[in-house]
């Protein structure tokens, strides 16, 4: 156990240090589940579950809303990204990235606001020590969605 404890240690250490050197080792993924409500988290109301979100359009942003990577939610409301390491380090996505539901609120529900749109920082979520011949992984994810009214395309 604390020789996983030191590989993943140095693994995180490597990867803010030396992005380009370790690039082809590690993948980079983002994923999570994006539900329909104005905070785009999973919520109850009058004692119901908030429904997912699903075919909604979720934007990797950088910088000044430099679109990086874009995929859709599935049925269930999940989305997963998978990033080249060579062009996106970890200290770059968790400092100066976000998820952008590119879809308008009002597709899941007329009643939720067509302006604005969801959006979320992202955090440290997991990392994976692969098997042999498997790339290890790490994992990122919403810190929670938020709807920003002042935000559309």
């Amino acid at each position: 156990m604390a020789s996983a404890k030191i590989f993943l240690i140095f693994l995180l250490a490597a990867l803010i240090a030396t992005p380009i050197a370790v690039a082809q080792l590690v993948s980079i993924r983002i994923g999570g589940v994006v539900f329909c409500s104005v905070n785009g988290n999973l919520d109850v109301i009058n004692g119901l579950p908030t429904q997912v979100f699903p075919n909604a359009s979720v934007q990797l942003q950088c910088g000044a809303r430099n679109v990086v990577s874009i995929t859709t939610t599935n049925g269930s409301g999940v989305f997963s990204l998978v990033l080249d390491p060579l062009v996106n380090t970890l200290p770059l996505l968790l400092s100066n990235c976000s998820l952008v539901v590119a879809t308008p609120l009002s597709t899941c529900n007329a009643s939720l606001p067509a302006e604005g749109l969801l959006q979320s920082p992202l955090q440290l979520v997991n990392t994976i020590i692969g098997s042999i011949g498997l790339r290890p992984s790490v994992i990122l994810g919403p810190t929670g969605f938020r709807l920003d009214l002042n935000r559309n395309l």
